[in-house]
């Protein structure tokens, strides 16, 4: 029969240092005083042990569980998974671990903010646009991206879509478009996107120009359905910028099934600045956000409210334009 193989404890550890548990407990949790040849002592045991933390009971003595929860709509979307990767490198960075919280609509938001308040992981990153408010209370240390919280005391990282929505439109104006649209949903909820919106509107109606809007309320049916009959009617359009770069997508794929060429015939612009991978070049034009910036901002927020240290309520990050094929130049 096969030897069950003995886990190393703290004991051990000490054993072999020569040192007391409570000298190992302090090196593990990573407490000043130690001397540095009594360090070297409990590494090189450690080392030569393979010994393992219990990670459970040192969140217990230290009541934190050195996770985080980052809450996205879905995985499968480019955008959620770059901001995922940037979020889980920087908490690595910081010695904290990253529990993945995949909505796909099936509204779990609850759940993880559940989860929070049972002391399971030690704060929330979330993107989504569910109503939650009622859940969230004062005491939990929650980041949210792109969206903010009437009457609620949440930190919000955001991109500055004030300025993207009129950077767009002040490109379409340049590169000579004349009858400009905004292609684009919204829910109730109090999110910065809405401001692509308003603030592209504004721009276009303060240069002289009319903007065609399609923006219609979600939930809905048959976007793409209703989106190609607004093209059609109105088929001088030859400028749109689109809420995101994935509708810009369809927006180019109905302009090609409508016999459009783009850019020759229509410009569109989206927002995000997404890849489908690293060194691929940008789908569509685009208003970049600054996804690591953004995850590196998240991060440092949230971990000033778990350790109660003073943060922004809102941090407002820049945006860049990247040329793609879907503008002339």
């Amino acid at each position: 029969m096969k030897e069950i193989k003995k886990s190393v404890t703290m004991k051990d550890v000490a054993r072999l240092a020569g040192v007391g548990v409570g000298t190992v407990s302090r090196v593990v949790n990573n407490e000043k005083g130690v001397k540095k040849v009594t360090l070297d002592k409990v590494h090189k045991a450690i080392k030569e042990l393979d010994y393992l933390p219990d990670a459970y009971a040192r969140g217990m003595k230290i009541n934190k569980t050195e996770t985080v929860a980052l809450i996205i709509p879905t995985i499968w979307h480019p955008f959620f998974a770059e901001f995922s990767f940037y979020v889980e490198n920087e908490l690595s960075k910081q010695g904290y671990k990253l529990l993945l919280c995949n909505i796909d609509g099936d509204k779990k938001e609850i759940e993880y903010i559940t989860m929070l308040k049972q002391n399971k992981v030690d704060g929330i990153i979330a993107i989504t646009y569910s109503p939650i408010e009622d859940y969230l209370t004062t005491n939990i240390p929650f980041v949210s991206i792109n969206r903010t919280y009437e009457n609620k005391h949440i930190a919000c990282v955001t991109s500055d879509n004030k300025a993207g929505a009129q950077l767009a439109a002040q490109k379409l104006i340049e590169k000579g478009c004349r009858e400009i649209a905004f292609v684009g949903s919204h829910n109730s909820t109090n999110n910065e996107t809405k401001n692509r919106h308003l603030y592209f509107e504004q721009y276009l109606t303060r240069e002289g120009y009319h903007c065609h809007s399609f923006d219609i309320e979600e939930p809905f049916d048959n976007f793409v359905e209703q989106l190609e009959v607004f093209l059609k009617e109105h088929p001088q359009i030859d400028g749109i910028f689109a809420i995101n770069d994935f509708v810009a997508l369809d927006v180019i794929d109905i302009l090609e099934h409508l016999g459009k060429k783009v850019p020759d015939d229509v410009q569109v612009i989206g927002y995000d600045g997404i890849r489908l991978a690293n060194e691929r070049r940008y789908p569509v034009s685009t208003i970049k956000q600054p996804l690591e910036l953004m995850a590196k901002e998240a991060v440092r927020m949230l971990l000033s409210v778990i350790d109660g240290e003073s943060y922004p309520l809102q941090s407002v990050l820049p945006i860049s334009f990247e040329e793609g094929p879907t503008t002339k130049k």
